[in-house]
């Protein structure tokens, strides 16, 4: 199976720009660090720190921190309060712009919704990261960890290599300013092994590509634009994937499943 056979057909999707949500609840804040799993040996860099209250109970946790925010005024405050800690360091950027470290290092962020996406993006590309604790809109937390009897494109490529879990949910009076739904973690944990080789894992995503492409209205018709209809329909047997079954509704293990049918 070469890449030529499952090429992917991305789109542009337009970015909307949300403002900041702080928690204000210090014991709630202490809880999602918690939840992060962090520890004295760790690296963990966090995204858009705001007015620091995810960071304080960072500090006492981590062995570094290094922060990115993008408001120079946040920057300031932060520098002024907890600069004394010789572990942490903040810089002023857009996180967006930072290349990963070279070394293992965990991601731990309440950054603004809008940028969700292009955080958990980064994180899921950055070879050397260990995990990820990101608070988000409810929805997308659920609708990533299949919390809604559905799977998402971004999980399903990415799950021979890290575990999506849904974690602490926060209600929405719990931020100021208030914003209009509640919220949710979702937790990124690199699996010790990946579950396909990873030469393989160019093949898969393109696979997965082709089937969330959305032409024939379930996963079967959409590998029979490339694939033998016999063949897509023997492997899908194989994997436990009905003909009509929609694409979103197939969990993720089964998609291991059906590529190693195919390419077996």
């Amino acid at each position: 199976m070469s890449r030529s056979h499952f090429q992917p057909a991305r789109s542009a999707s337009a970015r909307k720009a949300l403002s900041q949500n702080f928690l204000r609840d210090a014991n709630i804040a202490r809880a999602f660090v918690a939840s992060a799993g962090v520890g004295p040996d760790d690296l963990v860099i966090e995204v858009g720190p705001g007015d620091g209250a995810i960071t304080r109970p960072l500090l006492d946790r981590a062995g570094r921190v290094i922060a990115y925010e993008k408001d120079r005024h946040f920057v300031e405050r932060l520098q002024s309060r907890l600069g004394h800690h010789e572990h942490f360091r903040c810089h002023h950027t857009d996180f967006r712009d930072v290349r990963p470290p070279g070394e293992p290092f965990h991601v731990v962020s309440n950054a603004p919704f809008g940028i969700t996406t292009d955080i958990v993006r980064w994180c899921l590309s950055a070879r050397t990261l260990a995990s990820a604790a990101v608070v988000t809109q409810l929805e997308f937390a659920r609708k990533h960890t299949g919390d809604f009897g559905r799977w998402s494109r971004l999980t399903v490529a990415h799950w021979p290599e890290f575990e999506f879990a849904l974690g602490m949910r926060i209600d929405r009076r719990e931020f100021r300013p208030v914003p209009q739904v509640d919220a949710a973690a979702i937790h990124l944990r690199r699996r010790p092994e990946p579950l396909l080789p990873k030469a393989d894992l160019v093949d898969y995503r393109d696979l997965v590509d082709l089937g969330f492409s959305g032409v024939g209205g379930s996963l079967a018709a959409s590998l029979c634009r490339v694939v033998p209809r016999r063949l897509a329909h023997r492997a899908c047997a194989e994997a436990g994937i009905g003909r009509e079954q929609v694409v979103g509704h197939v969990p993720p293990d089964r998609w291991i499943a059906l590529f190693e049918a195919l390419t077996r």
